[in-house]
């Protein structure tokens, strides 16, 4: 007899396809006349981009950022023709045959890349790429003295097919810091010198600053997943992950009983307790020890003592025995606990929340091509 791979499994994680589809038709209404592409990097952010990726492109997402040539390649054969899948990391040296023969658009980032690039274009006839210029985090993209030297020769016939002029907001999360305008105006002076060129400088949260900030085209990746976009206001984005872990045993302990390594939780009554199969090899990450929570049965389960690289405690005193038992499950992220909850309890961001989910789960996609 063949058993449902659920039945053996420690977590389940599932994952709303339809709603990535729904969040991502949110945010192109909101920038309507502007494009919205898909950041699908880092594994459609941990999600599953060969399975995401494709509801997008239902949804009608026809660009897609990757970080690397290699998930650009393993996103090309999941994606129809007719996308444009283009690399944040660049022309990596030697590899302009690969873009070519997978039809991946690099961002070129320094004369370098460009000057590399311009020879494989001659080469092979004109080679669509991303121009990247650094309005303001000092990471990847020509700095502005390199654009300046550069943008009148941009502007010349080129075997590069340039495709967009873009740059990346540094504090867009924060929309009083003053390095949200200063990096605007130093992008549209130069989109003015390559004015031909498509531009695009919001990601997520730079939606939410305005429509100066849209240009041409915009670049969700996290609001997608459902991590707010403007943090500390309601989330306009749909949850789009939940998670529930399997209850192994459950125990009953006395007062002054010491929980988990360390003996850093100390029970000050007796209760009961569930020993949950999630553990920072998961991706639950022991910053949120005695910080952390689940829900049994709509009931709160607050987390005990140290999260291990398997398991978790939860103490499930005043939660029906019934519902907390042995093979059954405790919810780790739900709709009133997202990955903005949990990254808060974690001392970190959702993003991270998101990518460090683990392969361990069992994951079941709702919501699939062809259902959204």
């Amino acid at each position: 007899m063949i058993r449902n791979p659920a039945d053996r499994a420690g977590a389940i994680l599932e994952i709303d396809l339809a709603g990535i589809a729904a969040n991502w038709r949110l945010l192109a209404r909101r920038v309507d006349p502007a494009g919205c592409a898909a950041v699908v990097k880092a594994d459609a952010y941990g999600l599953g981009a060969q399975l995401v990726a494709p509801a997008l492109a239902e949804a009608g997402c026809r660009r897609f950022f990757v970080a690397t040539i290699d998930e650009g390649i393993a996103l090309r054969k999941a994606l129809p023709e007719s996308t444009e899948i283009a690399v944040f990391n660049g022309l990596l040296p030697g590899c302009a045959d690969d873009f070519i023969e997978f039809r991946l658009v690099p961002v070129l980032n320094d004369p370098g890349q460009i000057a590399e690039w311009r020879s494989a274009a001659s080469r092979h006839g004109k080679g669509p790429a991303i121009l990247h210029l650094d309005t303001g985090m000092a990471r990847l993209g020509l700095t502005l003295g390199e654009f300046d030297r550069l943008a009148e020769e941009l502007c010349r016939p080129d075997p590069i097919g340039w495709r967009a002029l873009i740059s990346h907001l540094a504090c867009s999360d924060d929309p009083q810091h003053p390095l949200n305008d200063i990096q605007l105006d130093r992008f549209s002076a130069a989109r003015r010198r390559l004015a031909q060129l498509p531009a695009s400088l919001a990601a997520s949260s730079g939606i939410f600053l305005g429509p100066e900030f849209h240009f041409d085209l915009v670049r969700p990746g996290a609001a997608l997943y459902g991590v707010n976009p403007q943090p500390g206001k309601p989330n306009p984005m749909g949850q789009i992950v939940r998670l529930k872990g399997r209850i192994l045993q459950i125990r009953e302990v006395d007062r002054d009983q010491t929980v988990g390594y360390g003996a850093s939780h100390v029970m000050a009554a007796p209760g009961r307790l569930a020993t949950v199969a999630v553990g920072y090899a998961d991706g639950w990450f022991r910053s949120v020890s005695q910080r952390g929570s689940g829900r049994v049965g709509g009931r709160r389960a607050p987390l005990l003592g140290r999260v291990s690289m398997d398991l978790v405690v939860f103490d499930v005193s005043g939660v029906d025995p019934a519902l907390a038992r042995a093979g059954g499950f405790i919810e780790l992220l739900h709709e009133d606990y997202g990955v903005d909850a949990a990254a808060a309890d974690a001392g970190t961001i959702g993003y991270e929340i998101l990518t460090a989910l683990g392969r361990r789960y069992h994951r079941v996609y709702r919501g699939a091509p062809g259902q959204c």
